[in-house]
């Protein structure tokens, strides 16, 4: 029986993959910030202290290994390139990057006897630069180093796969809808089945592949944003221009300088 430690297990994706994976016939355990006392044990994911001895938990829970690690805890919000940093960017940069490193970190050894994989949730935005997505660009971008950089280091006997959705609805936007901000018109939003489909294929996979999107306009997005991306910066702003027209971004105090900087005051 395979078994897998999913992190953020109590949030939209990580529940509904949980879900997938044990009708399909995997044993998991969970770590989230809310444990529920039986299969999700509560961890914060930025505890280097405490990470060791959740992971070491599960372990057991699991009968004694792991064949897979999904470090799907993350969060996001709105951030301008123009402001410095505060406690909100840091955190997300200490949850989306530094957590799974640290979870990874606490795992590998269990990883290698059982030349198990890690499969970790990027984002189109590890590629594709958006306004006003700083912080939560940069922490899947750097994501995508570290898992080229364990790739390079552990390959030999663990997979590394990179899972990258679009935009989905689920509750890791809040803060940018709170914040007054749309994202439909700038991400083509890609239903969650999908996206769970994506990370069960990344999980039993054969050979791990090195990066998935969700979808095959994802797909497309991401490749012209490796290969053209000057003509995707074409895009993103004419498409910022066109929101900012249309008023979508009125209601945004954060958005207020971009407005003037590109034809709206």
């Amino acid at each position: 029986m395979r078994r897998a430690i999913i992190t953020g297990a109590g949030g939209a994706f990580g529940t509904a993959l949980t879900a997938q994976l044990r009708e399909r016939g995997w044993r998991t355990v969970g770590l989230d910030l809310r444990g529920d006392g039986d299969d999700v044990l509560a961890c914060d994911v930025t505890d280097e202290a405490a990470v060791p001895a959740a992971v070491a938990a599960a372990v057991e829970r699991l009968g004694g290994g792991v064949d897979v690690l999904v470090n799907n805890a993350g969060i996001g919000g709105p951030a301008s390139a123009g402001a410095p940093p505060g406690e909100v960017v840091r955190r997300m940069l200490d949850v989306n990057l530094l957590g799974a490193w640290t979870v990874t970190a606490a795992t590998i050894d269990h990883l290698v006897a059982s030349r198990g994989r890690v499969v970790l949730l990027g984002s189109r935005m590890s590629f594709l630069g958006l306004p006003l997505g700083a912080a939560y660009g940069v922490s899947k971008r750097a994501l995508g180093a570290y898992a080229d950089a364990l790739r390079a280091e552990y390959g030999t006997h663990v997979g590394v796969t990179c899972v990258h959705p679009a935009f989905v609805k689920t509750p890791i936007h809040d803060r940018t809808r709170e914040a007054g901000l749309q994202l439909e018109g700038f991400s083509t939003e890609e239903p969650i089945a999908q996206v769970i489909a994506t990370l069960v294929r990344a999980c039993e996979a054969p050979r791990a592949r090195r990066d998935l999107a969700v979808t095959r306009g994802g797909a497309l997005q991401i490749a012209a944003a490796r290969h053209l991306p000057a003509v995707v910066d074409r895009v993103v702003a004419r498409t910022l221009r066109g929101r900012i027209a249309d008023g979508a971004l009125d209601a945004a105090e954060i958005a207020r300088g971009l407005r003037e900087r590109h034809g709206r005051p």
